[in-house]
């Protein structure tokens, strides 16, 4: 996709995702419950997509790779090693901010 408001659609439809290790692309895909490979551009500056990527995979919630490898990761993917992604507890940050504000 060039750019879409949103994918959920597609998403909700999706039996596998391939994304690239964007927060948003890879938190919408996960809370959609879908099994996900992140495929890491390894040429962006102080890759933060790889940090995330390597965090959910040691975390268990997907598979990553490089361009150049997504074939053989295609190929050996088992969904069944990965675990869901627990759903977000947005109460919790909104505590936080009354806090750090004053509000509390």
């Amino acid at each position: 996709f060039r750019f879409k408001d949103s994918l959920a659609e597609e998403l909700q439809r999706a039996d596998l995702v391939i994304s690239h290790a964007g927060a948003g692309s890879c938190l919408e895909t996960l809370e959609k419950g879908k099994p996900l490979v992140v495929v890491i551009n390894e040429k962006l500056m102080d890759n933060h997509q790889l940090e995330l990527a390597k965090r959910l995979h040691r975390d268990g919630h997907v598979l990553y790779c490089t361009c150049s490898n997504l074939v053989e990761t295609l190929q050996a993917m088992d969904f069944s090693t990965l675990k869901p992604f627990p759903p977000g507890q947005p109460e919790k940050f909104a505590l936080f901010l009354d806090k750090v504000v004053g509000l509390q």
